[in-house]
């Protein structure tokens, strides 16, 4: 059986047995439980997870202690503070796991080792940087945009396991209103 994580750069790049045991050997594997955090804003980030199995979130919390969700992360998402793992400085998010997980992650001094003896990784993440900025502008443009119900909709749509995964909370967090609000929008 093929390894899920070769499967996914796959999609962009072919790699040799060996190119992808040499990828490989650069990630770690871990396991976490349902809460446990993976980024805690404050501290930083010098890891980029791949999702093998779970789901998370990723969200800030304002100065009244209200928790905006950013992003969620499902099988086969890459997840960081991306700003904080890039310039190596303190993270403004948290992630947490929605679920109990199981992550690769590879550290930003191994992933940096990797794309420059083997530029198939670098365009690899070229086009994965380029995919999630083509993601957020579109989630941005939604925002402005579209009312509440549309979003909601477009979210559905896109993402239909996620709302068997995640509590309703979660989702009116996420798009920025109350669980209230998300209730009247399903009826």
């Amino acid at each position: 059986m093929t390894h899920p994580l070769r499967q996914h750069i796959e999609e962009i790049i072919n790699l040799t047995d060996e190119e992808f045991d040499f990828v490989l050997s650069h990630f770690r594997h871990i396991k976490k439980r349902k809460h446990q955090y993976i980024v805690q804003q404050g501290e930083e980030v010098t890891k980029e997870y791949w999702i093998l199995k779970g789901c998370l979130k990723s969200y800030f919390i304002d100065d009244n202690g209200k928790e905006h969700i950013i992003q969620f992360g499902m099988e086969n998402w890459w997840i960081t503070d991306y700003e904080s793992f890039v310039k190596q400085t303190k993270s403004k998010t948290s992630i947490d796991c929605i679920e109990d997980s199981e992550l690769l992650y590879i550290t930003f001094e191994d992933r940096e080792k990797l794309t420059s003896k083997m530029h198939k990784m670098e365009r690899f993440w070229a086009k994965k940087s380029k995919i999630g900025r083509i993601a957020l502008q579109n989630r941005i443009l939604s925002l402005l945009k579209n009312s509440t119900k549309e979003q909601y909709e477009l979210l559905l749509e896109q993402y239909p396991k996620l709302f068997q995964r995640v509590p309703k909370k979660m989702i009116a967090s996420y798009l920025g209103v109350s669980r209230e609000t998300l209730s009247r929008l399903n009826t």
